[in-house]
């Protein structure tokens, strides 16, 4: 039902009908800024040039004529039932509104405004034209539907002003909403980047393991090879096998690498990484149905370089401690400058690590997490955030009570994560 639904609503005719029937019903929404009844600023237009942004129809021509007939109809049956006038008359008092609405279009279609979308004060500029064009247009047709009328020079004036005002603020409106989207979905992006960002390396580091393990088979195959020959083929199969380990290593590293790339394009400040860290471990406490508060606390901000790196450490020690939260508690992120040196202080209040364990903790395999069916974790989170330390000439220190909770504390030379010369 839901797929049918979308489908239906990615229909072109539906969309032109929708556009039509919106524009029309908000075009009633009006002002008079002009004397008399014979130009009428609504909330059409701003409407019309919205949904035009928002969606550009395939075809310009029809989504013209519909909106303007449409506008014309709705016009004519209000009139008709509220205040009695005859059909013929109201078409003719207000098709000079459905011409607007067609010249708009048309205009729209030749400007391809749709084409500066990405730059909104010539997308504001080539608005402002059309809709002055149109409301002249507009406005000449009502001049001549009642000769008498007076032309002013102060509503010529007051035409342009409301021209500029209308499209700056839709493409503001628009580019406000756009900006949003763009920021959201590359904060998302960002959260998920770092972390396949920390495997690759991860991958990469075993990757030159396998490397000199291969290259140790080897050497064991030459070295067996004058003395006996069976174990020495069974070690060059073995070297095979490493090899086609490699191979596929490789393949994923490589595939990896191109959707986390290691040169990074955009930069972040300091406090929009921990934020994101934050609001991402929010709802990783909300999908496992955890009352957990997350508070965040940042005393410098700069431009950071090791953006996915640090985002990566920063995430995996807070899921960490997330998870290490029966049901509800708190998790704080403090962040500080000390003497050149960046300080981060994860402090949780969960279960404690033993004493015994402390030393355990940062060897891959080593869990103390379960699941529901009493299936071990994988146990590489944090010999991960480990290696990423070392990678950024860091150091980890842990403190933990055993019932009362645990606080990282991760210090990292400045240099080594900040982007110099930015702004």
């Amino acid at each position: 039902m839901e797929q049918k639904f979308k489908k239906w609503f990615q229909s072109e005719w539906v969309w032109i009908l929708l556009i039509a029937a919106v524009t029309a019903i908000s075009s009633e929404i009006k002002l008079s800024p002009f004397s008399g009844e014979n130009f009428r600023f609504g909330l059409g237009s701003i409407t019309f040039l919205l949904m035009l942004l928002i969606r550009p129809p395939k075809n310009y021509l029809m989504t013209g004529l519909v909106a303007a007939i449409t506008v014309i109809t709705f016009r004519t049956f209000i009139e008709s039932i509220f205040e009695n006038q005859s059909i013929i008359d109201s078409v003719i008092e207000h098709y000079p509104a459905g011409v607007f609405y067609f010249i708009y279009v048309i205009g729209f279609k030749l400007f391809r405004l749709e084409k500066y979308i990405e730059q909104p004060i010539r997308l504001g500029i080539l608005a402002t034209a059309l809709e002055i064009v149109s409301n002249s247009i507009e406005h000449f047709l009502r001049i001549l539907l009642i000769p008498n009328i007076e032309v002013v020079v102060n509503d010529w004036l007051l035409l342009v002003i409301v021209a500029v005002f209308r499209s700056f603020f839709v493409v503001g409106l628009y580019s406000l909403v756009t900006l949003t989207e763009q920021k959201k979905r590359l904060e998302e992006q960002l959260t998920v980047g770092s972390g396949l960002y920390l495997e690759t390396l991860y991958l990469q580091k075993s990757m030159n393991h396998i490397e000199q393990i291969m290259a140790d088979s080897y050497d064991l195959y030459r070295l067996l090879k004058k003395e006996d020959q069976e174990l020495s083929k069974r070690a060059l199969h073995i070297a095979q096998e490493i090899h086609e380990v490699k191979k596929d290593s490789q393949r994923i590293y490589s595939g990896l690498s191109e959707i986390a790339p290691l040169q990074e394009q955009a930069y972040y400040q300091m406090t929009e990484i921990l934020h994101m860290s934050i609001e991402g471990n929010r709802k990783y406490a909300s999908l496992l149905s955890k009352d957990i508060e997350l508070q965040c606390r940042a005393e410098t901000d700069f431009v950071v370089k090791e953006q996915m790196l640090l985002m990566a450490v920063i995430n995996n020690v807070i899921a960490n401690a997330v998870e290490s939260i029966p049901e509800n508690g708190s998790v704080s992120l403090k962040e500080r400058e000390v003497a050149s040196n960046v300080i981060f202080e994860i402090q949780d209040t969960g279960k404690g690590i033993d004493e015994e364990d402390l030393a355990l903790i940062f060897e891959p395999g080593y869990t103390t997490k379960f699941s529901d069916k009493g299936v071990a974790a994988t146990g590489i989170g944090l010999s991960h955030v480990q290696e990423a330390i070392k990678l950024m000439e860091g150091t980890l220190e842990i403190q933990s009570i055993l019932g009362v909770g645990t606080t990282f504390i991760i210090t990292i030379p400045k240099h080594r994560i900040e982007k110099r010369g930015a702004i």
